[in-house]
């Protein structure tokens, strides 16, 4: 059991798992029950790039030299402010003989566990990343441990596509597991999504769509609300600033007739979370998937406002996440066209 978790990597403090780690040892050397990763691009998540980005004022070259000193520091990319980190794709270098994970010697790989608990080596200095998006070009090595979850890149997506996807995979597979639950037991059944015009925005409102509900998409300017009635993947679109409780709350009510009986948090902001509670039915449910958001306030700002939600911690995993997200893409164009655009314009 101490292997399959990874607790031989952790330097310090001892006795924590990988992620609580300060420090891990990512020396490529694998035990019989790791994976070694020969890593070809990073995908930071979208909150911990915001804060890099936002501190040293849109900087590429310094948000490169933090984002190195981090990964040198720590032995993983585990930004110390947000508390997050990301995911990788590469090539599966070397499979350790009593490794359960269903990869071999070869094999393009993603993988599905945050970078906040990943052994990583970057070799190159990140020398092919000017620091202007979340996608970074690198050469290294990163290390898999037993319990780590990693999925074989498909052969009809680009890579930066594949990437872009499995960076937010989780969103609406767990989307879909709510709303189906809902459905069991009403037909109507509303779903509100905070930042809809973006990654894991999207593909919710896809998700809860294709599970029989009905959609309105939050987002915070116009461009984005133009994008998002393009795309035609909301039953409605409001424009709101998610931080504002009472006019996320508004909004919501305005788009879909009343509270929303799921509100899904996708911004990567932090403060949004007393506006999704305050714009969910009682008996309803707020899902957050934000790396920026503040548990305590949701915790203290549902007591406050007496308001009976169940809330959930988006976690990233669930079974099945990686091919339901690259269905979806599959399955609806105007998806895969965001993501399309997304990846180009970085």
């Amino acid at each position: 059991m101490t292997g399959s978790v990874g607790l031989r990597r952790v330097l310090e403090p001892a006795g924590v798992l990988p992620q609580a780690a300060w420090r891990l040892d990512a020396r490529p050397q694998i035990a019989a029950d790791e994976v070694r990763i020969r890593v070809e691009r990073l995908n930071l998540d979208a909150a911990s790039y915001r804060q890099l980005a936002e501190k040293h004022g849109g900087d590429g070259a310094a948000v490169r030299a933090e984002v190195l000193e981090i990964i040198g520091m720590r032995g993983k990319m585990h930004n110390p402010v947000t508390g997050s980190g990301g995911m990788l794709i590469g090539v599966v270098e070397e499979v350790g003989r009593r490794s359960p994970l269903p990869v071999k010697v070869g094999d393009r790989v993603a993988t599905l566990v945050s970078l906040t608990l990943t052994p990583l080596a970057v070799t190159d200095g990140l020398a092919g990343w000017d620091g202007s998006s979340e996608q970074v070009p690198a050469r290294g090595t990163a290390i898999l441990f037993g319990r780590s979850v990693v999925g074989v890149l498909p052969d009809d997506l680009a890579p930066e596509l594949a990437l872009a996807v499995y960076d937010v995979c989780g969103a609406p597979a767990l989307t879909d597991r709510v709303v189906r639950t809902y459905r069991e037991k009403r037909d109507d059944v509303s779903v509100a999504v905070l930042g809809g015009a973006g990654k894991s925005g999207s593909l919710a409102l896809t998700a809860a769509r294709l599970a029989g509900a009905r959609t309105a998409g939050i987002v915070v300017s116009g461009a984005e609300s133009e994008s998002l009635r393009r795309a035609g993947l909301a039953d409605a679109v409001a424009v709101a600033d998610a931080r504002d409780p009472v006019a996320v709350s508004a909004a919501v009510a305005g788009a879909l007739g009343g509270p929303a009986t799921v509100t899904v948090v996708c911004v990567d902001v932090p403060g949004c979370e007393h506006g999704a509670i305050l714009s969910t039915a009682d008996g309803g449910t707020v899902i957050f998937f934000s790396m920026a958001t503040s548990f305590a306030a949701a915790a203290l700002g549902a007591e406050g406002l007496a308001a009976d939600v169940t809330m959930l911690i988006g976690n990233g995993y669930v079974p099945g996440h990686a091919e339901f997200a690259v269905d979806l893409l599959r399955r609806v164009p105007a998806v895969r066209a965001l993501f399309e655009a997304r990846v180009a314009g970085h």
